[in-house]
């Protein structure tokens, strides 16, 4: 049979895109540091101003954005918004991100803010660095949970990369061919990482400098065109948020397809931002069932999981696989066919012993605390303690845990950023939810563990899922959400990491062909 992933959309990506959107080409989740001398130069050449962009996805507008530049009181301000209306429960749901960045003209980050507001769970998150060394990174405001502050090492000056473009344009002119390998923060790591911008092309786009009103429409048209030089730049290393998008003299963007499927397109104001307005008026509150993005996750659509399959083969097509994490122990792609075949008995033991065992290996980095996995908070740690006892067998425990999760939350659908403590308190979640709250409990107890996600075949149907891997003697998939330890193969992994990389499944949206060839 065939399936078409994505038609509708995925619920908790969608509301990602905005997390990244504030963070992504609005401030993108990422840090750089280039060489002091061009970025000194480049510095003194920024300008104030404000550009305006509609997001667009699939051709149709479905929000807003803007940055603004200030280089008022011997710095620069960076200020930075994204709205979108998301089709949720068959109405459109308003969503915005803002960003607000504070630099010197050395173009060094002193300090940030971020607010998201998805409706039911808003998020702020604010950063500080202190000299070259540390960045002290907050989030708050969680389903009400308390602030938690991460301590980030730095190795040098950082500059957040929604000023990579116009560092590059600003220093010597931007040349085809020419690339630049930046080291970049890789939030989900919390370590930096190198990634490679690389100018692609030059070319000349003609843009509407000004508005005016066309009555017979009703609508704004763009007038006084102005020719304007651009270059491509993309990055590559498979980084969340990674930016592809053509960039002027000035180091504005023109044209970006980034944010994991959305496209912001620079427009003057009132073309971005009042037809936008008039268009949410005239559509209303309700959507199509068909975009309805509930639908996408099995919780959602009231499906679970009843079969118990040990081998499930798919073949892939329409979408290009690189980049995506499909390959694995219990994945193995050939051509475009990927066979996916659940984890024997034998596979479900450990070499280390609890508590500490798992410290004294190469795998002790996936017991780390991580923004919205608080491995270290003490009600995670009470609770790990009491499931794990005195327990020793990593695999005992993790079932323990496994177990714990299912019998205790509530299967039900969220709007929001998934917390492991505000799941904790709230006792209720969708996948997500129980994933950010099974790899805190296993990390606090001493159990590596990461998240995945991809998708779920339910009912004949694939749905939008994210489950944990925890590190016995290999990374073996489990499922707290539909109570299955391991996993059976009717799970299809795509990603592996934190919220960055789970958004980047948008990547599959009505692209994705999926033709079922066995299933056991």
């Amino acid at each position: 049979m065939s399936r078409r992933f994505g038609k509708r959309g995925l619920l908790a990506a969608g509301v990602l895109v905005l997390w990244i959107g504030g963070l992504g080409f609005l401030a993108q989740r990422e840090l750089f540091r280039p060489h002091m001398d061009q970025l000194v130069e480049a510095g003194m050449r920024v300008t104030p101003g404000a550009t305006f962009f509609a997001v667009l996805q699939k051709g149709q507008q479905i929000g807003f954005a803007s940055t603004t530049v200030d280089t008022a009181d011997g710095g620069i301000n960076v200020s930075d918004y994204l709205v979108a209306d998301l089709p949720v429960g068959g109405k459109l749901h308003r969503a915005s991100a803002r960003t607000s960045v504070r630099l010197s003209r050395a173009l060094r980050v002193n300090s940030f803010t971020v607010d998201i507001d998805a409706g039911l769970t808003p998020m702020k998150a604010s950063g500080r660095v202190l000299g070259d060394t540390l960045l002290l990174l907050t989030l708050r405001g969680v389903a009400g949970q308390a602030p938690d502050t991460q301590r980030v090492r730095l190795n040098g000056p950082i500059l957040l990369p929604t000023l990579v473009p116009l560092a590059i344009a600003l220093g010597e002119r931007p040349r085809v061919g020419r690339s630049y390998t930046l080291p970049v923060f890789d939030p989900s790591s919390m370590s930096p990482k190198d990634v490679s911008i690389s100018v692609q092309a030059e070319s000349v786009f003609v843009l509407q400098d000004s508005s005016v009103f066309d009555n017979g429409s009703a609508r704004w048209r763009g007038a006084l065109p102005d020719t304007v030089r651009a270059w491509k730049l993309t990055t590559s290393g498979g980084s969340p948020g990674s930016f592809a998008g053509w960039v002027d003299e000035q180091g504005r963007v023109v044209l970006a397809q980034q944010l994991l499927g959305l496209t912001l397109e620079r427009r003057p104001y009132e073309v971005a931002f009042e037809n936008w307005r008039l268009d949410v008026a005239r559509r209303g509150a309700s959507v199509a069932a068909d975009q309805d993005i509930y639908e996408t996750t099995a919780i959602s659509a009231n499906a679970a999981i009843r079969q118990n399959l040990s081998e499930l083969v798919v073949r892939l097509s329409g979408v290009e696989l690189d980049g995506f994490d499909v390959k694995g122990y219990r994945q193995r792609m050939h051509g475009d066919t990927l066979t996916i075949k659940r984890e024997a008995p034998e596979a479900l033991k450990a070499r280390y012993e609890l508590p500490n065992g798992a410290k004294a290996t190469v795998m002790s980095v996936f017991l780390d605390p991580e923004p919205l996995v608080e491995v270290e908070n003490p009600e995670i740690v009470t609770l790990a303690k009491r499931l794990r006892g005195n327990e020793k067998d990593p695999r005992i425990v993790a079932e323990r845990i496994n177990t714990w999760l299912y019998d205790s939350l509530h299967k039900a659908i969220t709007v929001g950023v998934p917390s492991a403590l505000a799941t904790l308190r709230a006792r209720k979640g969708d996948c997500n939810e129980h994933t950010q709250l099974y790899v805190a409990l296993a990390r606090s107890a001493g159990i590596p563990a990461r998240v995945a996600a991809g998708l779920a075949f339910v009912d004949r149907k694939f749905y939008y899922h994210a489950w944990p891997e925890i590190w016995l003697e290999r990374w073996v998939a489990i499922d707290p959400t539909f109570g299955q330890f391991p996993a059976d193969a009717s799970h299809l992994r795509f990603t592996i990491g934190g919220l960055g990389k789970q958004a980047e499944l948008l990547r599959l949206m009505g692209t994705l062909h999926i033709d079922v060839v066995s299933s056991r």
